[in-house]
Formats: structure tokens, C-alpha cells, sequence
């Protein structure tokens, strides 16, 4: 466990009464805290503890999907109001040694190409610490680096009512932005006093597009500093980070494949698509093993916007994931 969780004023852990699954104003805050105190929060795993690393395909047909996203909190930071940014310092996120990706029915729409894989899917995977950080195992040799960081971080709206956690929103939530990893600081518009943060959805690791519906979900520990911002003006989130913007950290050999078309989720399935199959033509993988690792591991990009009519969409994919003698020479 980091020393900024020892070093932490508050500590967060999750329970029935400290968790909850849709955003709303109206909850009371488990914890109120001051500008400049430090909260290490324990989050659940983004089903709320309902796959654990002894799960099998079967379990996925059985998930109660009103318990996904099942958030820590909601922390009340005193003295901050509406139209105040809230700083989120993450100064630690830690895994707890597994973690898993899952691929849903595909009557669930959950993933960009949740028509093209109707069969549920379910991979555990277990973390081991290499050469250069831990990594998790995969098919064929491959390792996938780690880097964890929480997939939904936010406060509440300032509409009443309950609402959903899948979409992102102007005051945080469901972004999955991997770079929002320990270093990080988080920088969010606040609609109601106190704030009411929330975090949860750990992510071990995870492709920029996330485009299974999950990345490498685990259950960890996000330590966080909390300030108030009167100085700044922001409509959404904004933040600060060093990356990682590859799964290694540095620039490195990729493969890439590309999606043209007239439409943005039209190309993004292409290149995923085109991904996919490199994997199983050139890779050895099987087709649903390949749309884990796209999912994980995957960076997709936009190239460029303003050709008319086209867009064009691009899928990374690092040689660093395979043995050495796997890689395509660069």
C-alpha cells in the first residue's frame, strides 16, 4: 500500500453505507472533509464485488446490472459552492493483485461492436510485477502493463433525481480517461455545495475506446486531495497529466489500422473491426480474445476531421504486448 494512503486524513471504505449506483443530489455525504484534506477511498470493483477472480462466463448471464458502477462516496468538501472548480489531486491508486474483463450478450449494446459478438465473454487476469512494473498475463505471451486509475470520478448535478452512471457528464462520471492515473489532477465543475464527489470503476488498464464495454476492471484504493478552486472557470472537466499516453510510457513500435467513413462511430468500428482481424490472421488469437485485447490495450486516435465527407479513425496497437520473438520488425 502507497505511503500517501498511510498519510491519508480520511479513509473511505466501501459498505452499503458508503456506496451507491446512480447520481443524486440528494444523497447525504458519508464523509465531510476541508479544502486540503486527504481521502483514501476502497472501491468495489465496478460490478459491487459480483465477479471476484473464481468467476466463469456463467456467472456474467447472472449480474444484477442496477449494482454496476458502484461508487464510493459521496464526500462533501466544505465551503464549496456552485460555480467552484473542485481540484481532485490523485496522489495514489492501488489494485488489489486481479482484476477481469468481461464482454456482455450483445443484446446489451455494450461495446462498439456489441452486434458482431452476441456470446458473453469473460477473461480473469491475474497481475504479477515485471521488469518495468506489474503487468497482467494474457493468451499467446502477451503482457499487458499496468497502470491503474479510476474510470468514473465526479460530482453530483445539479438536477434532482436519480441518474444513470453509464453516460459521462458535464460534472465528471464515466470518462475512463487512462491518463487520470496516480500525478494526475483532476480539475471539476461544481453544481451543488459540498460537491459530493464520487469515485469508483477501477481500471487496471485499459485502450483508449474502452470499445468492449470494459477495460481490465479491478477493485482498488484512490487516494485524492481536495481543494477548492475560486479562481477558474470551466463548463467541464479539464485536468493535468503525464501520461501514460502508451501502454509503456514511452514512444514505442505500434501496428495500426484504420476506419474511413462519413460517420465517427462508422470508422471507429472499422478500425476496431480491421483490428480484430490482424489479431486472429497475424497474431494467433481467437476472435473474442482479440476483442479483449483491443479493449485493454488498444489506443484508438482521431486522425483527421476535416476532410469532407470522411472521417478517419485510427486503432494502436504496441508491439511491446507480444515476446520478443512475436513482434513485428519495425
Amino acid at each position: 500500500m502507497s505511503s500517501e494512503h498511510d498519510a491519508a486524513d480520511y479513509e473511505v471504505t466501501a459498505s452499503d453505507e458508503t456506496t451507491h449506483s446512480a447520481w443524486d443530489n440528494s444523497l447525504e455525504p458519508v464523509q465531510t472533509v476541508e479544502p486540503g484534506d486527504v481521502v483514501c477511498f476502497t472501491c468495489e470493483d465496478s460490478t459491487g464485488g459480483q465477479l471476484g477472480p473464481d468467476s466463469t462466463v456463467a456467472d456474467v448471464a447472472e449480474l444484477d446490472i442496477d449494482r454496476v458502477h458502484t461508487l464510493t462516496g459521496p464526500v462533501a468538501i466544505e465551503g464549496v459552492r456552485p460555480g467552484d472548480v473542485l481540484e481532485v489531486e490523485l496522489l495514489a491508486v492501488d489494485h488489489q493483485g486481479w482484476g477481469y474483463t468481461l464482454v456482455l450478450p450483445g443484446e446489451a449494446e455494450l461495446g462498439v461492436l456489441a452486434d458482431e459478438f452476441p456470446e458473453p465473454a469473460l477473461y480473469v487476469w491475474e497481475f504479477e510485477g515485471g521488469d518495468d512494473g506489474d503487468v497482467a498475463r494474457f493468451a499467446n505471451g502477451i503482457e499487458v502493463p499496468l497502470d491503474p486509475f479510476p474510470g468514473i470520478m465526479g460530482v453530483a448535478p445539479a438536477e434532482d433525481g436519480t441518474h444513470e452512471t453509464f453516460p459521462p457528464r458535464s460534472v465528471g462520471g464515466n470518462m475512463d480517461i487512462k491518463q487520470l492515473t496516480a500525478g494526475s489532477t483532476l480539475y471539476l465543475p461544481v453544481a451543488v455545495d459540498g460537491a459530493l464527489f464520487s469515485v469508483g470503476d477501477g481500471h487496471a488498464a485499459q485502450g483508449d475506446g474502452e470499445v468492449c464495454g470494459t477495460g481490465i476492471e479491478a477493485p482498488m484504493t484512490v487516494t485524492c486531495r481536495f481543494d477548492r478552486r475560486t479562481d477558474l472557470s470551466i463548463d467541464q472537466p479539464q485536468f493535468e497529466t503525464a501520461g501514460p499516453f502508451t501502454p509503456t510510457g514511452r514512444d514505442e513500435p505500434m501496428y495500426g489500422t484504420t476506419g474511413i467513413a462519413d460517420d465517427l462511430l462508422t470508422a471507429t468500428r472499422a478500425a476496431v473491426r480491421n483490428m480484430i482481424d490482424h489479431l486472429v490472421d497475424e497474431r494467433g488469437l481467437e476472435r473474442s480474445e482479440a476483442y479483449v485485447l483491443c479493449s485493454v490495450a488498444v489506443d484508438l486516435k482521431i486522425n483527421e476531421v476535416v476532410n469532407a465527407p470522411n472521417w478517419v479513425v485510427s486503432a494502436y496497437l504496441p508491439e511491446s504486448l507480444f515476446p520478443a520473438d512475436r513482434r513485428r520488425s519495425t
